[in-house]
Order: C-alpha cells, then structure tokens, then sequence
C-alpha cells in the first residue's frame, strides 16, 4: 500500500534551520539526542522506555529495510514517517494516520507561568497517570529524560503537564500536552505551553509541535497561541517479517 507525505511551504524560521523537521526524530537522534540513540548510520531509535520512535537516515538507500529490521527484530510493530512508496512484499502493513507538524511564528508571546513546576523522576508514576487519562499521545517511563516537564497541581494532585520531546538542532518539540477533564476550559494546556515555549527560546530554539490531523479542536488551540502549520504528515505503521 502506497504512503504519502504532502507539505505546505516551509514558513521562514529566523536563527534555525527548518529543513531538520522533515525528519524530525532523525535528526534528533543524530544530534542533541544522540546519547539515546540506538542503531546506525542508517536507522537509529530510541531506548524503548524512553520513546516509540524509530528514524532512518533516508528511505532511498537500499539496505534500510534489512536495517530496519535488524533493528527492532523479528515480527516487531514499527512506525514509519516520511516515507513514500511501497513496502517490502514480506512485510505487513498494519495501519496509518494523518499528522500536522506546527511551528511557531512571531506571533507566539511566550510566558514562564508562577504555577507551574518542574517535574522530575519522582513525578514519573504521575505523569504516566496523566498521559493515561487524557491519551495526548506516547509516554514511557522515562520520557521525562527527553526534556524538561512542568506541570500544575491542585491539592497535590498532577492535573495539567507539558513537555519538551524531540530536539532536532535549532528545535524542540512541545509534547505530553494533558489536562484532566475536570480541569478543562481553564487555559491550562494553553498557559503550560506558553511557558515551555518560553524556555525553548530562552536556550535559543524555537518550538514546534506535533499533532493528529483529526484533533481540529487542539490545532486550532495552538494557532490562536502563533504556531502555524508547517506540514502534513503520512504516519504509517507496519511489520517487520518473522
């Protein structure tokens, strides 16, 4: 079965190069993020407990699927992005999404936020907890490593967090975006995102964001803070051969 990914024009980024979010993880793991990474000069993933993601290198080399594979094993689910064409006749196909890719433009007015805490690995169970109630995508036990999370708690309870994930050079993505349904409609996820863009900057980067397509209400959210779309991603999910 075909894949395919399409792409608005890129918006022009001052002080970072936007190309790098093509193949964001990549690029990730072959520079701030390389003391995670797994694998080659081809395919390289991160450990499993700190993030899902695979990235290769580039999809017109023709060992990368043996790669691949060697990689994550026999028989193993695997997530594809970026790539375009047909996969390998041994290998199964197991299913897809749309994704958007957000960047920030000079309208984003970044704010560090007095409620917010920094969470660290004593936090972990919770911020698993919190990614478990409210899905806003992967969380492992050690994803926290990836970045730096805040989050904001009400009579000790951890009902609102966000993070940092990926970190393509010049970059950091705004991940783990969650706030508990009875603290909805409070600006909290809005105010969380503002001050993790705040700190992106401080460093020097700018802040992007991931989305599904289908989560309108969230995209919307974020164009209203100044991110813009940037991309829409094909994400594909498949099997490598027993």
């Amino acid at each position: 079965m075909p894949m395919t990914t399409t792409s608005a024009l890129p918006l022009p980024v001052p002080h970072a190069d936007a190309t790098v979010l093509d193949n964001a993880a990549w690029h990730s793991l072959a520079g701030p993020h390389a003391h995670f990474a797994v694998g080659g000069d081809l395919v390289k993933r991160y450990p499993e407990d700190v993030a899902p993601f695979v990235a290769v290198r580039t999809w017109d080399d023709p060992d990368v699927w043996d790669a691949l594979r060697e990689l994550v094993g026999p028989g193993a689910d695997v997530g594809l992005s970026g790539f375009e064409g047909e996969i390998p006749a041994d290998w199964q196909w197991v299913g897809g999404g749309e994704g958007v890719q957000l960047v920030e433009t000079d309208a984003l007015r970044t704010r560090p936020d007095d409620e917010a805490v920094e969470l660290s690995a004593a936090d972990a169970a919770e911020m698993i907890d919190i990614v478990a109630r409210n899905q806003p995508g992967p969380f492992r036990p050690r994803t926290y490593e990836l970045g730096r999370y805040i989050g904001i708690r009400r009579d000790g309870r951890l009902v609102a967090m966000a993070g940092e994930r990926l970190h393509p050079t010049g970059w950091t993505e705004i991940s783990a975006v969650a706030v508990d349904a009875d603290h909805r409609r409070q600006g909290l996820a809005s105010r969380l995102v503002l001050d993790v863009a705040f700190h992106i900057q401080q460093r020097g980067d700018r802040a992007m964001m991931h989305a599904a397509a289908a989560n309108v209400g969230a995209i919307a959210a974020y164009e209203r803070l100044g991110f813009a779309l940037r991309r829409r991603n094909r994400f594909a999910a498949v099997r490598t051969p027993a």
